[in-house]
């Protein structure tokens, strides 16, 4: 069947709240170029980033008009542009959309059609599904590079975590379990422990009725955490950095105590400057857009590689996506604030 010339897409002109500024429109397949392939989109996934990228509250901003999603996304080679090596058309293919920062503007992923480069695009088995493909690149792969890369926790080492009931805290706990690593994991409410340690979190602290430094002490011993990763922030990754042991490092990763803040100084981690100066400790940040920006090509193809491997082998559950189509893009964009909402919003496509 010949690629169409018109597609849909959904567009937004201006920065304000998705749902009120995101257009369904028809616009043009686009042609790829050299090194580039033209992508037939089957699912994409809705990302609280990627809604916040629209309110103008992420790390960059779009180029206005802009086709919203700006993450990842599965689908087929629909057609390569001159010159173009080592792919084939009907490959169904990863295709990372995450901007680099600094670095170009990625073509949004709400869309029939993009274009992507083909150094972009990685091929994923028949035995993965549409869902679990077009989730490979942010959750599976913040998690492999915040236990191996960034803070390279070893086996038998204690690794303390915020926010373990969230996507990215259930995987942290699989891929734990995987490398023989104890964990000690941060809820919010007491409903959620039995649930945590289900999954097989070692350890659960709930900050509801519990003070996070003492119960670490308790847990931890004389020895103490030295590793840790929090997307709270506020008081919460306050207290964790307050609960390592000197010398302790802790990656932040997201602000979820923030996550409807607009003033800039609500923004805050409060730190002690008598932990950082006499008991050195090291607070610092970790965005996945920044580290695209900043790992070679190779590293960032070993790295998704080493996802895709354990997602397929089962190390890594993704849970299965609810699918959407792109004219019921008012529901998906409520179900992926929703709190508690279980399933992550797919944004799907029927075959052409």
């Amino acid at each position: 069947m010949s690629t169409p010339e018109s597609m849909s897409a959904l567009v937004a002109h201006e920065i304000g709240e998705p749902s009120e500024v995101l257009r369904l429109e028809t616009r043009p397949v686009p042609l790829p170029g050299s090194g580039q392939a033209l992508i037939r989109v089957r699912a994409t996934p809705v990302h609280a980033s990627d809604l916040h990228v629209l309110r103008g509250r992420y790390g960059f901003s779009p180029e206005l008009p802009t086709v919203g999603g700006h993450m990842e996304c599965v689908g087929h080679i629909e057609a390569l542009g001159p010159n173009t090596r080592g792919l084939r058309i009907g490959e169904r293919v990863l295709n990372v959309a995450i901007p680099a920062v600094p670095g170009p503007h990625v073509a949004g992923t709400w869309q029939q059609y993009l274009v992507a480069d083909t150094q972009r695009l990685l091929p994923v088995p028949d035995r993965l599904s549409d869902s679990d493909a077009c989730q490979l690149a942010v959750n599976p792969l913040t998690t492999l590079l915040l236990v191996t890369r960034e803070l390279d926790v070893r086996a038998g080492e204690w690794l303390l975590q915020t926010a373990a009931g969230s996507t990215v805290g259930r995987l942290v706990i699989q891929l734990a379990r995987h490398l023989n690593i104890p964990t000690i994991n941060v809820v919010r409410r007491r409903d959620a422990v039995e649930e945590i340690k289900a999954l097989g979190g070692d350890e659960v602290i709930c900050t509801e009725d519990e003070d996070l430094a003492q119960r670490v002490a308790e847990i931890a011993g004389p020895a103490g955490v030295h590793r840790a990763i929090d997307c709270v922030a506020g008081p919460v990754g306050a207290q964790v950095s307050q609960a390592l042991a000197p010398g302790g490092d802790l990656v932040v990763y997201g602000a979820l105590s923030t996550h409807r803040q607009t003033d800039p100084a609500a923004l805050t981690i409060p730190l002690p400057a008598r932990s950082l100066i006499y008991e050195t400790k090291a607070v610092r940040g970790f965005w996945l857009n920044r580290w695209f920006g900043t790992a070679s090509p190779t590293d960032v193809l070993d790295a998704l590689s080493e996802v895709r491997t354990l997602v397929t082998d089962g190390v890594l559950t993704i849970p299965e996506g609810r699918p959407f189509p792109l004219d019921r893009f008012a529901e998906a964009i409520t179900l992926a604030e929703t709190p508690g909402r279980g399933a992550k919003p797919l944004l799907v496509f029927e075959d052409s």
